[in-house]
């Protein structure tokens, strides 16, 4: 939030070395060099370890330095459809979630790996201005034209506060609902941690469910369902994580 008040400041949240490794080459090209621009980069990485994957095939490069890339199709074609944004280590709780959701509750998640909430919100402001003053010319928000096709609704999450996914939301015309890290840390296992203030994959599942439930797409029954299978409201159930790294 407080980089979104700086335009000189190009900032990322990425989940993936590879990912990382293009952002920095493409830092290095507009930072310095005869074309450089008056730009800086921040680059938010994580001490918790976890698998980093090998980069996919025809990955999307334009996306992961705009903004957002999809990462994973749907496990498998269901008629109740959602799409997941996620950024940094959030990213593996979406993965997981698109799990749940299609195991136990037959729902189909795209994923998307949001690299940037601040590059999608900085074109969209740029659109709009551009379409304000060019009423016959209109442009389309990067972040609009990403989720064209997505049918459900869009779930946002991260490891930050609630208000930084809530930065793209006027763009995004589907029902849109955030999940954040909203409020004081508390000296916990990361999994708690995750569970209390609702990113983990299991909370990604219920609030799923939950905006599929408000679109009147499935009963309300299957959220309750959700929220006592997975005891959202228990943070001792969650899964500890990784503790390696926290200190």
């Amino acid at each position: 939030l407080l980089a979104s008040t700086n335009p000189a400041v190009v900032s990322y949240d990425p989940a993936f070395g590879y990912e990382l490794g293009h952002i920095v080459k493409d830092g290095l090209r507009r930072m310095y060099g005869e074309n450089s621009e008056n730009v800086y980069y921040y680059l938010t990485v994580y001490n918790e370890p976890y698998q980093q994957p090998a980069e996919p095939d025809n990955l999307d490069v334009d996306g992961v330095l705009k903004g957002i890339y999809l990462l994973k199709k749907p496990i498998r074609r269901r008629r109740r459809k959602v799409a997941i944004l996620a950024s940094g280590v959030s990213v593996n709780w979406a993965l997981k979630a698109q799990k749940l959701l299609n195991d136990d509750f037959r729902v189909a998640a795209t994923i998307y790996s949001v690299t940037s909430w601040n590059e999608l919100r900085k074109d969209g402001l740029e659109v709009d201005r551009h379409n304000l003053l060019n009423p016959d010319k209109k442009l389309t928000a990067y972040i609009s034209k990403k989720l064209k096709k997505e049918k459900g609704p869009v779930i946002a999450v991260s490891d930050f506060m609630r208000s930084v996914q809530d930065q793209i939301s006027p763009w995004v015309s589907q029902p849109f609902y955030s999940l954040g890290t909203d409020g004081f840390g508390l000296s916990d296992t990361r999994g708690a941690l995750r569970r209390h203030f609702k990113v983990d994959a299991e909370s990604i599942a219920v609030a799923a469910l939950s905006q599929l439930a408000q679109a009147e797409m499935i009963s309300k029954r299957a959220v309750k369902k959700a929220i006592k299978k997975y005891q959202i409201n228990d943070v001792t159930a969650a899964e500890a994580g990784n503790t390696e790294g926290s200190g």
